[in-house]
């Protein structure tokens, strides 16, 4: 037989797709991309009903809500038109942001990670920065906050500060964000609450009643089940499988929103009721209602504390981001020697200029999220898989109430089971030394118990320095790790400072 005959078959030749994403390399297929894209989006789609609720609800220091509008009448009802104008205007320009900047990170940075605007910067504008100020003051800090992290990509600095951080550091931070998930995931499902006589409590009054937990409880059952199996598609069909399971009960049984007095078994976050409508035409008219330079006009005082302000937005989305990466990267197994991500630079580029366009489209600072780690649960290492997610968000511009459709019930077992699986690395921490194990500690423990990634990183980061410095090993940190540490100190003491100069 000749030579022919008897040689392997060449495989057949990679496509363009293929070879830019880099499905085959990195162990993939379309499919499989396809599927932890739409995973990673009905994980985050929660952000477009409640980013509105945050931003959308409130008013600044003259009055207005965010499209201009007056929130309350002259004898102080509030003006319920102008609310829900608010809310809708602010939802379209949530999920166009979200889209384009997911997108592009597929693109350029061509990982697996979606964008959409962040929670607790979200909040800090609406109930701190724009009292203070006008909402397109407030939406000018995030463009000026979103500038200068750029330009800390372009120069080489944040990723610099990204390669510095020691193993130890990133092995915890991986960990806290898996608690952190799991916690999510436990307080959107109802499962765990706030209590009058504990910080925090188990269900209703310490059980778990009520339909809502019933169907998150079916959900975790359900995925583990299919997970065990191997069941291609695992996660998404859990989601998809409580979501009509929801919808059925909540017309059946008309279970209402969650309301502490009234209706502590109501659903979370979304009501998985029939919309009247499938299709609305967004409104776009927040894009670019920005004022860059109103906030910093005003005596010294002013000046100072829009400063702070801008810093501590920075510093917030600065390690957010890069907790996620790692812990995302590390879940997909797409970290390199170094610890690093590959094109390091260009997710970095994209996150920074993802914060810019949340500014000037009005939706607030957009960063990484970290619940793209449960698409790559499903298999998504791919950028190709963040294309999806970011077609999805545009798509649902059109057709948002089909979208808000989908409890938080019905995802929180995909971010439960996500935690777990982020928790692998536990093993790999040194604990019987305390140089490593107890900043890694730290960084695992306050991300969920103070509800802050920033906070962990920062406590991290902080006694990593401290240790090494207070045990004769100074000399062993890069630079960098202390001008960070030292960041993190001002950080953390910003309510101090800012008392001081008021």
């Amino acid at each position: 037989m000749s030579s022919a005959t008897t040689a392997a078959p060449e495989a057949p030749p990679a496509s363009g797709l293929d070879r830019y994403f880099e499905i085959t390399a990195r162990h993939s297929t379309v499919g499989r991309e396809v599927r932890g894209g739409l995973v990673t989006f009905f994980a985050m789609a929660y952000i477009i009903a409640l980013n509105p609720l945050i931003i959308g609800t409130a008013a600044d220091s003259r009055g207005l809500l965010i499209t201009g509008q007056p929130k309350l009448d002259a004898a102080g009802a509030t003006i319920a038109a102008n609310v829900s104008g608010s809310i809708a205007a602010v939802a379209a320009a949530t999920a166009l942001i979200a889209g384009v900047m997911t997108i592009l990170m597929g693109l350029i940075g061509r990982f697996p990670l979606g964008l959409a605007a962040g929670l607790g910067i979200n909040a800090m504008l609406a109930y701190v920065v724009a009292p203070q100020t006008t909402w397109p003051q407030a939406m000018g800090l995030i463009v000026w906050e979103g500038l200068i992290i750029t330009i800390l990509v372009l120069t080489g600095f944040r990723e610099a500060v990204f390669r510095a951080v020691p193993k130890a550091l990133r092995t915890g931070i991986s960990i806290g964000i898996g608690l952190f998930i799991t916690l999510v995931g436990l307080v959107d499902s109802g499962v765990v609450r706030r209590a009058t006589g504990t910080p925090l409590e188990l269900g209703v009054n310490g059980s778990l009643i009520g339909w809502p937990i019933a169907v998150f409880v079916v959900g975790v059952l359900l995925l583990v089940l299919l997970y065990g199996a191997r069941v291609r598609g695992a996660m998404l069909i859990a989601i998809v499988a409580m979501t009509i399971v929801a919808v059925v009960l909540e017309s059946v049984l008309h279970i209402g929103a969650v309301d502490p007095q009234q209706n502590p078994m109501g659903w979370a976050l979304n009501i998985p009721a029939l919309p009247a409508t499938l299709f609305t035409l967004p409104d776009l008219s927040l894009i670019g209602r920005v004022d860059l330079f109103g906030a910093f006009s005003g005596g010294p005082q002013i000046v100072i504390a829009m400063i702070m302000t801008v810093f501590a937005l920075l510093l917030a989305d600065f390690f957010d981001t890069m907790g996620t990466i790692v812990a995302v990267g590390a879940e997909a197994r797409l970290l390199q020697a170094d610890g690093n991500p590959p094109r390091t630079r260009e997710i970095l580029l994209v996150d920074s200029l993802a914060a810019l366009a949340g500014g000037a489209g009005s939706a607030s600072s957009n960063t990484s999220f970290i619940e793209s780690a449960a698409g790559v649960g499903e298999g998504a290492r791919t950028g190709l898989a963040s294309v999806v997610t970011g077609c999805a968000f545009l798509v649902s511009l059109f057709f948002a109430p089909l979208v808000n459709m989908v409890p938080s019930e019905a995802v929180a077992p995909v971010l439960v089971i996500v935690g777990f699986l982020m928790m692998s690395q536990v093993g790999t921490v040194d604990w019987d030394n305390l140089d490593d194990g107890l900043p890694a500690f730290l960084t695992m423990a306050l991300m969920p118990f103070a509800y802050s990634i920033t906070a962990g990183i920062g406590a991290g980061f902080i006694f990593y320095v401290l240790l090494r410095a207070v045990r004769g090993k100074a000399n062993e940190l890069h630079p960098l790790m202390w001008a960070v540490a030292i960041a993190f100190v001002l950080y953390f003491s910003q309510g101090l400072i800012s008392a001081m100069i008021a």
